[in-house]
């Protein structure tokens, strides 16, 4: 994956604003849980054929946030540790999937997953691993990890260019949000995955993904991000008004559409030479 380099353009927003990982989604949790995107169920193939999965794999969900993944790995009937560091998004996480046996809540992160040695079969990181310390969640993920288990590192990638509406929605991103730019995912490259995963090697999938919006849809999905300016906060309101120019301009028959790659970064994590 390539990133993406440039200025961030930002009218009117606060430049200090708050930029930690483990906190930053906690007035975000509502949009999360009803506009973000869920996974391919080719996801979960992939899982099976590559990695082995099965309905008696551990897996290791780091950085479950309201556990979109979580879900369709509970699906699959596999047991899931959800670790993650933020309460609201934990809880909301609770609460959804309270009633799926094979779900298991922690408070913890990358980092520190107060999981025990050698526990898990299978690590996946959805949407999440950009946020990790790589060196301390390397290590702890050797420590998790079960001989021949596997890492998976996965991301919604949003398009920007397949749509005159798309390349309009990136460019609202770039003039009106607070560190765009510094938090993307895209910033994640092959070389830092090389880095992260070796002495191993990586395998990348894609597929496709997609999500239909009209107005209220797609702004709860723009304020389920971390980087846009929220309510009561400098360039809220702007932004709003730019947005629903965007909509009105693209809209066909009251929606819009976001494209999405879905990309899956595989390895079989090796023992530290």
């Amino acid at each position: 994956m390539t990133g993406r380099n440039g200025a961030i353009s930002v009218t009117g927003i606060m430049e200090d604003a708050p930029r930690n990982p483990t906190t930053r989604f906690s007035d975000r949790v509502d949009n999360y849980v009803k506009y973000r995107p869920s996974y391919p169920l080719e996801v979960i193939d992939a899982l099976k054929s590559h990695c082995g999965l099965t309905p008696s794999t551990i897996v290791a969900d780091i950085g479950s946030g309201t556990g979109i993944l979580t879900r369709l790995l509970l699906q699959n009937g596999n047991h899931v540790l959800a670790v993650e560091p933020n309460l609201e998004m934990r809880v909301a996480a609770e609460r959804l999937l309270v009633s799926e046996s094979g779900f298991e809540s922690r408070d913890g992160s990358a980092e520190e997953t107060g999981l025990a040695n050698g526990s898990v079969d299978l690590i996946v990181a959805a949407q999440a691993f950009h946020w990790f310390d790589r060196e301390l969640s390397k290590k702890e993920f050797r420590r998790i990890l079960r001989p021949g288990g596997w890492i998976v590192l996965i991301w919604n990638e949003r398009e920007t260019e397949t749509s005159e509406f798309l390349a309009a929605y990136e460019s609202l991103l770039e003039q009106h949000t607070i560190d765009y730019q510094r938090v993307n995912h895209t910033n994640i490259t092959d070389d830092v995955l090389s880095e992260f995963f070796k002495p191993g090697i990586f395998e990348t999938l894609t597929f496709r993904n997609s999500q239909r919006f009209d107005f209220e849809g797609l702004k709860g999905r723009c304020m389920s991000s971390s980087y846009i300016p929220n309510e009561g906060q400098p360039g809220h309101e702007r932004m709003i008004s730019s947005l629903e120019e965007i909509f009105d301009r693209y809209q066909t028959e009251g929606w819009v559409e976001f494209e999405y790659r879905t990309n899956l970064y595989l390895s079989s994590f090796l023992p530290e030479r």
